[in-house]
């Protein structure tokens, strides 16, 4: 399985985060339960929004949940002629961006982590509360290196 939507303008670059749920080129994938996937992580990386200042390029940060060894990104899937690809849900903060740990780093968006409980939820269930799951893991269970 490859990541990335292919997009739907046929030059650019394929469309690998969910963002707008509402959208028609998302909207089949996610109402069917059946193209839900869970992508598993061990971290992910969230470049900075300024440049640093001395070097004047951008720096890499990396979160992780250290309770947690492997994890889940809420995604959906969908074949292709070339075979399956997938992409992954992100979300906005609630308020100020800054207050949590990866938006302080990249305040546009955060990848939908699920909580364990949640996973067979996200599977399963009926799209609306399905993407009640989509929102900011809390920061005090995650870790940036």
């Amino acid at each position: 399985m490859r990541w990335g939507y292919p997009n739907p303008v046929p030059s650019k670059t394929p469309v690998t985060n969910i963002r707008n749920y509402s959208s028609p080129f998302w909207r089949a994938s996610l109402k069917n339960p059946l193209q839900r996937c869970l992508v598993p992580v061990t971290s992910f990386q969230e470049w900075t929004v300024e440049p640093d200042p001395e070097t004047g390029k951008k720096r890499p940060h990396w979160f992780s949940v250290p309770s947690r060894k492997i994890f889940s990104f809420a995604g959906a899937w969908r074949g292709t002629d070339k075979g399956p690809v997938f992409a992954f849900l992100t979300c906005g903060y609630d308020g100020d961006p800054s207050t949590h740990v990866v938006g302080a780093i990249h305040p546009k968006a955060c990848p939908v982590i699920l909580h364990h409980e949640d996973e067979e939820r996200w599977l399963t269930a009926p799209i609306e509360e399905a993407l009640s799951l989509a929102c900011t893991y809390p920061s005090q269970l995650m870790a940036v290196e």
